[in-house]
């Protein structure tokens, strides 16, 4: 039986509710208490159904919710109807253009909200930027992202942030399990997805040894890949070595990558150079938050024919003959070419948001406008959740336990 929009949108959002037992908690409190009476919260997400349940649930909490997506392969067409169903003010279709993208924010501002959910700093980059006569209404933001968190810190190194923000992206139930756990298998689940080839005996390039690319590399080593890891920060570079990956340039690596995974935040970490002397058949993708760390103009400009061939697959082949394929336009291939991270890391995620914002909510007459970590009283709250809802019980410090730490 064929579904419409709403209907399938619908079914995928009861779907995630039932594998998110941390944010269903928060949300019967939410319910209970209303504590979002009359606020005004402005998203911008990747906006599919994990995503699409935060949303409802700070509706249940009695906020009014506008939310735009915040890549333009990422929004799921279908969830955003489901979501219009139950009175979320939605901004956002897949395939968007960078004017469709920046007005979606606008409408989102539009609205006046007092607390903002962004995603890799967009909403708070163009508050800042653009939209400075809404900033005294504004009480604060919580940033999902690396990148969200690297561009906040810059307008707080400049003098320019107005508002605090919460860093939930560096809260120990975000990045030790979203970006290494979430990130390592949904950017292996948009390859395998897009692309149905075999990963063992495969030479997998990975740019960047953060917590993303650990994570990637975790994943890929266990699907039978060769890692190879390039590096700028010698820290990292020897961390990955001593775990057992070659590390190397990405000038040697080039050469011999059969796959190549950029995780850096940076730009053109895959340049010109890189993609001339690349093998026959190299597949390229990215999974950090913006479509420029592979030097897409440069492919393109290499290039004597670029061709869709198979869904988010573009072949450019260069003037040599040489043929490279992109994956998702080089855009996050979790989420341009999967569903993005399973369902119950971002349960982690998301409860780590919803009381990020309460926290604001209740404190940010008081907060400076700067950026502030997640109290560990919420990261340990959101995993105390977890633990019980998988039945875990753990141990407790005795009181003697207590007395003896305390003097050390």
């Amino acid at each position: 039986m064929e579904l419409q929009k709403e209907d399938n949108g619908k079914l995928k959002i009861e779907w995630v509710k039932t594998r998110m037992p941390v944010l269903k908690k928060i949300e019967e409190g939410f319910q209970k208490e209303k504590p979002f009476s009359g606020i005004r919260i402005g998203m911008t997400i990747h906006l599919e159904a994990k995503t699409a349940y935060l949303a409802l649930v700070f509706k249940s909490g009695g906020a009014e919710v506008a939310l735009s997506g915040s890549n333009p392969l990422s929004t799921q067409d279908d969830v955003a109807e489901a979501l219009k169903k139950n009175s979320v003010h939605i901004y956002g279709h897949w395939g968007v253009t960078n004017q469709e993208f920046k007005e979606n924010l606008n409408q989102v501002l539009n609205y006046k909200p007092q607390i903002i959910i962004d995603d890799g700093g967009d909403l708070t980059l163009l508050l800042h930027k653009e939209r400075r006569e809404l900033l005294p209404g504004v009480f604060g933001c919580c940033e999902e992202t690396t990148t969200g968190i690297t561009r906040i810190k810059a307008l707080e190194r400049e003098g320019k942030l107005s508002f605090p923000v919460i860093g939930v992206n560096d809260a120990l139930c975000k990045h030790l399990f979203d970006n290494r756990y979430g990130t390592g298998q949904s950017t292996w689940d948009g390859i395998l997805r897009t692309t149905n080839i075999n990963i063992a005996g495969k030479i997998v390039v990975i740019a960047g040894y953060g917590w993303v690319g650990k994570g990637v590399a975790l994943r890929g080593k266990g699907l039978g890949a060769k890692i190879i890891i390039t590096e700028v920060n010698p820290v990292k570079a020897l961390e990955a070595q001593m775990e057992g990956y070659e590390v190397m340039t990405m000038k040697e690596a080039a050469r011999v990558g059969d796959i190549f995974i950029t995780a850096t935040g940076n730009i053109r970490v895959i340049d010109r150079n890189h993609i001339g002397i690349m093998k026959d058949g190299a597949i390229l993708c990215n999974t950090g938050h913006f479509d420029v760390e592979i030097d897409i103009p440069a492919l393109r400009e290499l290039s004597k024919e670029i061709k869709p061939v198979r869904k988010n697959i573009n072949q450019y082949t260069l003037k040599d003959g040489r043929r490279i394929y992109l994956l998702g336009e080089g855009r996050l291939v979790n989420l341009a070419c999967a569903d993005g991270h399973p369902i119950e890391i971002m349960d982690l995620s998301f409860g780590l948001q919803a009381l990020s914002a309460l926290y604001l909510l209740k404190f940010y007459r008081t907060l400076e406008p700067k950026l502030y970590g997640v109290p560990e009283d919420i990261d340990r709250e959101i995993a105390n959740l977890c633990l019980k809802a998988q039945k875990i019980e753990i141990d407790s410090l005795t009181t003697e336990q207590k007395t003896y730490i305390n003097k050390i």
